[in-house]
């Protein structure tokens, strides 16, 4: 088991869950954060810390296209580990449906 970044981090991307990471795992894109499944050691702690429920554990039913996209940006994106601050419009964009196709970037993050 991993746990995974969902869509709702798209464009919320709060940082909260990187500080509590015991294992620096999550790496950083544009508009969003990812783990990397092979680092994740499954402690669960990052979970409750994200303000927009996008962490879920990857035994969810559904989580199959997350968990691919967790691996493959992982590869690609910069490491972060320190919480820096969330988007203005972070909250405005928290639980909006369909944020996947809307506005999912490729473009790395800034990282530490």
């Amino acid at each position: 088991m991993t746990y995974v970044v969902t869509d709702n981090c798209i464009r919320c991307k709060y940082m909260d869950c990187v500080e509590v990471c015991p294992v620096d795992c999550f790496y950083e894109g544009e508009n969003m954060l990812v783990i990397h499944p092979d680092e994740c050691i499954d402690c669960g702690v990052c979970e409750p810390e994200c303000p927009a429920e996008a962490i879920k554990p990857d035994t969810e039913p559904n989580l199959d296209k997350w968990l691919q996209v967790n691996a493959e940006y992982a590869e690609k994106w910069p490491n972060i580990t320190i919480k820096r601050e969330a988007p203005a419009d972070a909250k405005e964009h928290d639980g909006e449906t369909g944020k996947f196709e809307k506005y999912f970037s490729a473009e790395r993050g800034q990282g530490d």
